[in-house]
């Protein structure tokens, strides 16, 4: 090497910071640990874990954090990167399929370049499977850490091409079906404008606990897709929202989109539930089938998008100071506001995507089930929320009577469907969640579990052989109706009679 190619060999690196350009003499990195509330900092010790990457080579900041990927977050990382002329930054936290979009967008408003970012998955890696052991969950989020520090000193600045986005698509209904369609055109370079009634995305497939064939998370496969379409620049996302009023013709549609009042600002929220741990109204959740309490002012599930609390008039004390007015007095960053109204807006698209899914059945109609009569009689989205260890009853199955774990479990299938009185159509969906359900219920008990059925409808890959696996397991399988349903009215245990 040449002594000039040398000297230029050792010149300090310039890196743009904001508006100006400072030297760097050498890579100063920053790392910033999340607690994610409490699913990371509840088994890791993230004091011990500063202190192990405290003083390391490069190290120039570290700092923790509740919710990076809350706007108040992002924020701080902006301010550090700035203040600590910080030219890497690594961060602890949860799966880089969840937020990695969010904090690369977090690097270019600071100004550094996106993919000078590592992120240490201590979440899905560390403390969501070692809860048992603290300890050794410290231990190997302490090496995650350092292994992501060490690669960060590595990285170089890389580009991303820029293209101009003029289609545009409206999709109303934001479960999985209009998530997973809504990622795919925003993914091909189209505009997304994505429509949801309720004060969060994910739909039915956020409260059940397990897929069919494979028994995989639910959550595990839903959350990482609802956090990236709230972090992709091509999805515009409204919820508590319908649409109101279509106008055009195809291929050009103006469409006005009406949103209710969330009454929190989600741009301010940081999700940290100090409100809803003053607020003095416990109501039933429909998040959890009516079997759990929520507060009046609330976020439906921890991994909700958006993530932020919102609040239910209808169920408020009162938002003045005689009657409550207690959560926004307690409100540190000034989110809540009393005043926020209805909002119209209106998006041109040129196609309309409708996936609105389903609601479940009211079993109550068929009063010979004993629905609604008697407590022991569940539907299946309630049996959903009791095997969901974030649901209720902390993925325990007990009668609601007695919250008592139950000997024997009978399904009656066909509840409302193939019925002249109800619905004539099959609902084809109920067979595999009640054979699921069956399956993951005589694994857990151990108890007897007894299915009438009419037909069973295995449709799809891997159902049949699902279907006969859990035969196997001894789950028992009768074909005919349930005449009768009896209840005791000492024990509130049932008699069930089919033919």
């Amino acid at each position: 090497m040449t002594a000039e190619a040398a000297k230029k060999e050792r010149a300090p690196r310039r890196y743009p910071i904001g508006a100006e350009e400072i030297n760097m003499p050498e890579t100063r990195v920053g790392v910033f640990l999340c607690h994610c509330g409490s699913n990371i900092a509840g088994v890791v010790n993230i004091e011990k874990v500063m202190d192990a990457i405290q003083g390391l080579p490069n190290v120039e900041h570290v700092e923790d954090y509740k919710y990076l990927c809350s706007k108040p977050g992002q924020q701080m990382l902006k301010d550090r990167i700035k203040q600590h002329r910080l030219d890497r930054v690594v961060i602890a936290s949860c799966s880089p399929r969840m937020h990695e979009p969010t904090f690369r967008q977090t690097m270019r408003e600071a100004g550094l370049n996106a993919f000078l970012l590592d992120i240490a998955n201590i979440r899905e890696h560390v403390s969501w499977i070692h809860a048992e052991n603290p300890q050794g969950a410290t231990e190997k989020a302490i090496d995650l850490v350092r292994m992501s520090l060490a690669r960060a000193r590595l990285l170089e600045p890389l580009q991303e091409p820029e293209v101009t986005i003029r289609k545009a698509c409206l999709i109303v209904g934001a479960g999985i079906a209009g998530i997973s369609a809504a990622l795919d055109l925003a993914n091909a370079g189209y505009k997304v404008y994505l429509v949801e009634k309720e004060p969060t995305i994910g739909g039915h497939m956020a409260m059940w606990d397990k897929t069919f064939p494979t028994l995989d998370c639910s959550s595990c496969i839903l959350t990482p897709r609802m956090a990236e379409v709230g972090a992709h620049p091509n999805i515009d996302l409204f919820t508590l929202a319908e649409v109101e009023q279509v106008d055009g013709f195809v291929g050009n549609f103006e469409v006005t989109i009406r949103q209710k009042p969330r009454y929190v600002d989600a741009e301010k929220c940081t999700s940290c539930g100090d409100c809803s741990g003053i607020c003095p109204v416990d109501i039933p959740s429909a998040f959890d089938a009516n079997l759990g309490y929520r507060k009046a002012i609330y976020i439906p599930f921890a991994q909700a998008v958006p993530s932020a609390y919102l609040l239910d008039m209808e169920s408020c004390l009162g938002v003045d100071a005689v009657r409550c007015g207690k959560c926004k007095d307690e409100c540190e960053a000034g989110a809540i506001n009393y005043d926020d109204h209805e909002k119209d807006t209106k998006v041109s698209v040129g196609t309309i995507i409708v996936a609105t899914g389903f609601e479940p059945f009211d079993a109550a109609e068929k009063q010979e089930y004993g629905y609604g009569e008697y407590p022991n009689v569940v539907n299946i989205a309630e049996v959903e929320r009791m095997l969901n260890s974030a649901g209720p009853t902390g993925g325990h199955i007990v009668r609601p009577s007695d919250l008592q774990e139950p000997n024997r479990v009978v399904y009656v299938q066909c509840v409302g469907s193939r019925d002249e009185l109800t619905n004539k159509y099959c609902s084809r969906i109920c067979c595999m969640t009640a054979i699921k359900q069956a399956r993951m219920i005589r694994d857990k008990l151990g108890a007897e579990v007894y299915i009438f059925y009419i037909d069973l409808r295995t449709f799809g890959k891997g159902y049949e052989e699902f279907y006969e696996s859990t035969a196997e397991a001894g789950v028992t399988f009768i074909r005919g109706r349930v005449g009768e349903i009896v209840e005791d009215e000492k024990t509130n245990l049932l008699t069930v009679r089919g033919e």
